[in-house]
């Protein structure tokens, strides 16, 4: 059987495409995940793990005022952060989580569990959000699991 990482690599070979990404919740796991596939080094450019604030503003020139206006758990941050990724790395798409893994950290507006997905090729740009169930690392698996499938339907868009 064909891994969801597997058919990431042979679309984006098949496009000539890179990949990059930019996460928080995930701690990595986007980046170990694709990485797990032999000859990835040919699209997959890097993972940068920009788990604060600090680190967001500092390597993804994700923006202040959006910060503050809409929370590091948010569609907003999301975007910005995938253009970031691709900005950093020179890739061709960026994939990006922001989230709250738990179990401690949410809100009636924004649970545990919760993350934000962004996708984007500089020109189009996909969001998805998802309040995933379970512990700490449940979250963080399902997140990963979650941001591969939409670099599939994201690449399959046309």
């Amino acid at each position: 059987m064909v891994s969801p990482e597997q058919i990431v690599g042979e679309i984006l070979r098949n496009k000539k495409l890179t990949l990059s990404a930019a996460e928080s919740c995930t701690g990595g796991r986007i980046g170990d995940k694709i990485t797990n596939i032999p000859g990835s080094s040919d699209y997959f450019l890097g993972s940068m793990v920009t788990y604060s604030n600090e680190a967001k503003l500092a390597l993804l020139e994700v923006k202040i005022e959006s910060l503050k206006a809409y929370g590091a758990v948010s569609e907003q941050i999301a975007k910005e952060m995938g253009l970031g990724s691709r900005k950093v790395f020179g890739s061709d798409i960026g994939i990006s989580t922001t989230g709250i893994a738990g179990p401690s950290g949410g809100s009636k507006e924004k649970p545990v569990g919760l993350v934000w997905f962004a996708v984007t090729d500089g020109k189009a740009t996909k969001t998805d959000s998802v309040v995933f169930s379970g512990d700490r690392l449940d979250v963080k698996e399902s997140a990963a699991n979650h941001a591969i499938e939409m670099i599939i339907a994201f690449l399959r868009r046309d």
